[in-house]
């Protein structure tokens, strides 16, 4: 029998994506932090397969191709270099190399082919040029039969998501579309509810959010896009994938975390903890949401988090959980007696971390427009 595809598993029980890429390839020395853009792929292949074994070890159901900001008119954005040597489809080819020789380590894990937004469509060329940007991007996957689905992500404008979800449906597989939006809604001003609306009629399979908020604003994000699908008899599946870091001032802002100053190379204080994902896991699942993963800042331990928190549901641990106990129970054999007295729930569901730093706000007071 074949590999059961992502619309049959998200019928049957919560889907584990995985995490944080540009982010995390950056820290360990892989990406250029402003462009963002994949040449790693071409570069240093082996630094990617890495990342892809450690998201699938730590239980993540679907790998993704590190494909983020492949397009052509991404790689020359700006004085970005990388488009002197390399193309959107030589780093789609050598992303879907790299993630199918990985996944065919593992047990029946998906592939997923990414897609994301478009220079093209900010510089306001029209739906013609912006599509024949995503059909660029979709050509790679559309061939390969071990791509099982499609993701357009961390679009901040729902016409947009409609133009890729049009271009993207051709290639005949699943598709999802997630959005960088919060309880304002999109770029343009159209209402979070509506956007979810306007990419289901659209098409995609998978609506949801991702990056740009924390766990909490995108709970009430994904919650006002589940409330304008039920009015609207609209019943695909939904997905969260949000920021691994806490930023609650943020919430009401378009550009999410971008405003925070320490943004995007000193957030390192605001991480999340396993035990907060765990808590955003159940809270997630509770409010009907079925393809959980994470974005930039999510670490291979915090999916590890959501797959042991949603192991009853799922009905097994993830491999990486070889190695760990939940709550930390395997303080336990500590040689400490006063570190074995933090073996259990109540000692980490209770715990408020500090920040260590006696002269820094809580909370960031200048938030730059």
């Amino acid at each position: 029998m074949g590999k059961k595809g992502l619309l049959e598993r998200l019928a049957e029980g919560p889907v584990i994506g995985d995490g944080s890429y540009v982010f995390t390839l950056e820290k360990r020395g892989y990406v250029k932090g402003g462009p963002w853009t994949p040449e790693a792929v071409i570069e240093h292949p082996e630094g990617v397969k890495q990342l892809h074994r450690e998201f699938m070890r730590a239980g993540a159901d679907v790998l993704q191709a590190f494909t983020f900001y492949s397009t052509d008119d991404k790689l020359h954005l700006a004085g970005n270099l990388a488009g002197e040597s390399v193309t959107c489809h030589d780093q789609n080819e050598a992303a879907c190399k790299i993630v199918q020789e990985v996944a065919a380590e593992g047990k029946d894990v998906l592939i997923c082919g990414g897609c994301s937004p478009t220079p093209s469509y900010m510089e306001k060329k029209g739906k013609e040029v912006v599509q024949q940007e995503f059909k660029k991007q979709v050509d790679v996957f559309a061939h390969r039969e071990e791509v099982d689905f499609l993701l357009c992500e961390f679009m901040g404008h729902v016409e947009e998501c409609e133009w890729a979800i049009e271009a993207m449906k051709a290639a005949g597989k699943p598709v999802a579309c997630t959005m960088r939006i919060g309880p304002k809604g999109d770029q343009n001003g159209v209402p979070t509810g509506e956007c979810a609306v306007r990419m289901a009629k659209a098409g995609a399979d998978v609506v949801g959010i991702n990056c740009l908020y924390d766990v909490n604003t995108s709970l009430k994000t994904i919650e006002m896009m589940k409330t304008a699908l039920d009015k609207a008899g609209l019943s695909p599946y939904l997905m969260i994938q949000p920021l691994g870091y806490h930023c609650p001032e943020v919430e009401n802002m378009l550009e999410g975390y971008f405003h925070l100053p320490e943004a995007p190379f000193a957030l390192e204080p605001r991480l999340l903890t396993r035990f907060d994902v765990q808590k955003f896991a159940r809270a997630a699942y509770e409010l009907g949401v079925r393809y959980l993963g994470g974005c930039c800042g999510f670490e291979p331990y915090h999916i590890r988090a959501l797959a042991e928190e949603l192991a009853p549901e799922r009905g097994r641990l993830p491999d990486a959980s070889a190695k760990h106990e939940p709550w930390g129970g395997a303080l336990k054999g500590s040689m400490f007696a006063f570190m074995r007295k933090r073996a259990g729930r109540e000692h980490w569901e209770n715990i408020k971390p500090t920040l260590g730093r006696p002269d820094h706000p809580v909370l960031q007071d200048h938030l730059d427009e």
